[in-house]
């Protein structure tokens, strides 16, 4: 099995360095073989004169800045191995990821008689820059997706014939999940390799992220509506929430919109002030989910 590991990245060179140095380590059988592919995605910071110098082995490739569908696909496009293994920028591996998922995929394959299979690995969030990897897995770490990038191994042959990521999702969302609705109807089955593990890195919650969250929920719902237009499917509607339900679950939640980043403010940084950064953002997802569905609606209503 030859892998090469996908990583699309756009100015976050601090924790890519961790991210690959983690893949410099890996400890995999001699029958398997691995590269990294990173896709540069018109950083402006200094991404791609730190890997000319320091990470010689790495192919790299540039792009403008069009997204990580189109840096994906490049990566692909690129690549040499015949199986693709897709993580994000800010993911810190452990020395078994690769063996880790070498193994679920050919487990799988014997098991079942047949290749439409791939991986899907845990991802583990943290906080902590300098120890990611000492983070425990708890149950908000649960992801019920049926393909997404953050730690997927797949056959390259089955993404050809899928059809890549679609390059019209350039906003944040959704890109990943709607190939994963073309590569179900294929008959791939999703195997969980918690082996597999991965650790995503994000700084502690401030309420200076707020504006660049709610952008990112307005992006997250206008692609989603971008989804429901290539797969007009109840499924579709309920992963990205455009039901009359969803509408009164999160206006109830948010009282009609009235709990929102000005409101919730001062409990915000009461909660961050005595170091529960994550519970302040668990909290504040609720008024971030009421401006998903606010970019949803307003996609939506530009053709209605």
């Amino acid at each position: 099995m030859f892998f090469s590991v996908v990583i699309p990245t756009y100015n976050r060179l601090p924790i890519l360095q961790k991210s690959l140095q983690a893949l410099a380590c890996q400890d995999l059988a001699s029958e398997h073989r691995y590269e990294v592919v990173v896709v540069d995605d018109g950083s402006s910071d200094d991404t791609v004169a730190w890997l000319r110098q320091e990470m010689p082995t790495v192919q790299l490739y540039e792009q403008a800045h069009k997204g990580p569908a189109a840096a994906r696909n490049l990566g692909v496009e690129k690549a040499n191995g015949d199986t693709i293994v897709f993580i994000d920028s800010d993911l810190v591996v452990t020395e078994t990821f690769l063996s880790a998922h070498a193994q679920a995929l050919t487990a799988a394959q014997l098991r079942l008689g047949h290749e439409r299979v791939f991986t899907y690995g845990r991802v583990i969030n943290t906080c902590n820059f300098d120890e990611p990897t000492s983070e425990p897995y708890t149950l908000t770490d649960f992801s019920a997706a049926y393909f997404a990038t953050g730690n997927v191994a797949i056959a390259r042959h089955w993404l050809e014939v899928a059809g890549l990521f679609d390059e019209q999702f350039q906003q944040y969302g959704w890109e990943d999940l709607e190939l994963g609705v073309r590569l179900k109807t294929l008959g791939l089955k999703l195997i969980k390799a918690p082996e597999a593990v991965g650790y995503h890195w994000h700084p502690p919650f401030s309420l200076q992220d707020i504006p660049r969250l709610i952008d990112q929920e307005m992006q997250s719902g206008r692609m989603g509506f971008l989804f429901y237009q290539k797969h007009p499917t109840w499924n579709v509607r309920m992963m990205i929430q455009m039901t009359w339900i969803h509408q009164l679950l999160w206006g109830s939640l948010t009282l009609g919109g009235r709990l929102n980043e000005r409101t919730l403010a001062p409990l915000l940084q009461w909660l961050i002030d005595r170091g529960k950064s994550q519970l302040a953002l668990e909290v504040a997802r609720l008024f971030l989910n009421w401006y998903n569905l606010k970019g949803l609606y307003a996609a939506k209503a530009l053709l209605d």
